[in-house]
C-alpha cells in the first residue's frame, strides 16, 4: 500500500447510538478512512486506544462522565480530533485543544466529508513534516542554515531569516512576526531559542526573540526594531548586551 492509500484509523465516541451509527456509515463511505471502532463513552474510547492505533477521533462533547473535551485534555497523545456537537459555544474551546474540525449536529455527509478533508490534509503535512526530519510542529533548518520549516494553520510556512524580526511567545504559542506576515504556531519560545541561529537572534525577554541584524537602536529597556518597541526582560539584559558588544569575530569590544 503507498502513502497516498494510507487508510487513516478512526474512532467514533459519542453517547447517542444514532449519532453513531450515523458516523459509522458516514466512515464507510470514504476510502481514505478506516473504522476501528464505535465507543458510547470516553471511558470506552481510551480503553480502545491502549490497544489500537488510532489517529482520528469524531467525538461528541456533552457525555456522562467525561465531556469530549475533558477526554482530548486527558491524553498525553493526542490523536487528530474532530468534535461534534449540537452546541456551537464550545468551538473556542475546540480550537485552544487544536481540534481539525468542528461538527454542528445534525452532521451533513458534505459537512463530514470537510472534515475529513482537512483530517486527510493535516495527516499529509504531518507525514511529510516527518519524512523531512522535523518534529511535525515546527521546524526544521536546512543545511544552509537560513530558513525555518513552520507548521500552522494546516500548512507549512517557509520563513527565511532574513525575513524574520522577531518571535512573541503567547503560553503554548508563538507568533512569527516577518517583513511579509504574522504566522502563529504551536511551539514553544525555549524550544525555539535553541534552533535559531545563536549569532542571528537573541532572547531579550520571557516573551521576545528578536533578530540582532534587525535592531535599530536601544532605549533605556526597550529595543527599538521600525516602528515596534519591545522591552528586555531584566533576566536577560546582560547576556544581551554582551552579544551586542561583540566584534565581527564574536570578541568583546
Amino acid at each position: 500500500m503507498t502513502d497516498t492509500e494510507h487508510k487513516i484509523k478512526t474512532i467514533v465516541v459519542d453517547d447517542e447510538f444514532p449519532a453513531r451509527k450515523l458516523l459509522a456509515g458516514y466512515i464507510s463511505k470514504v476510502s481514505s478512512l478506516e473504522l476501528v471502532a464505535t465507543c458510547a463513552d470516553a471511558m470506552e474510547a481510551m480503553a480502545v486506544m491502549q490497544s489500537e492505533e488510532v489517529e482520528l477521533i469524531f467525538t461528541d462533547i456533552q457525555m456522562p462522565e467525561l465531556t469530549g473535551i475533558d477526554f482530548v485534555r486527558s491524553l498525553a497523545s493526542k490523536p487528530m480530533v474532530v468534535f461534534t456537537t449540537a452546541y456551537s459555544q464550545y468551538a473556542i474551546e475546540s480550537y485552544e485543544l487544536e481540534a481539525v474540525y468542528y461538527l454542528l449536529k445534525p452532521v451533513s455527509f458534505p459537512n463530514f466529508m470537510k472534515a475529513v478533508n482537512k483530517a486527510v490534509d493535516y495527516f499529509n503535512l504531518k507525514r511529510q513534516a516527518v519524512a523531512a526530519g522535523t518534529n511535525g510542529v515546527a521546524a526544521r533548518q536546512k543545511e544552509e542554515n537560513n530558513y525555518l520549516m513552520v507548521k500552522a494553520d494546516y500548512k507549512l510556512y517557509k520563513i527565511n531569516f532574513s525575513d524574520l524580526i522577531y518571535v512573541e511567545g503567547q503560553s503554548e504559542y508563538v507568533t512569527f512576526h516577518t517583513t511579509e506576515k504574522k504566522i502563529t504556531a504551536y511551539y514553544s519560545l525555549k524550544k525555539l531559542e535553541e534552533e535559531l541561529p545563536q549569532s542571528l537572534f537573541a532572547r531579550i525577554h520571557k516573551s521576545y526573540i528578536v533578530s540582532i541584524g534587525r535592531i535599530d537602536a536601544i532605549e533605556g529597556n526597550m529595543v527599538v526594531m521600525g516602528k515596534e518597541k519591545i522591552p528586555i526582560g531584566k533576566n536577560y539584559k546582560d547576556a544581551f548586551m554582551a552579544i551586542l558588544c561583540r566584534d565581527g569575530n564574536g570578541n568583546s569590544l
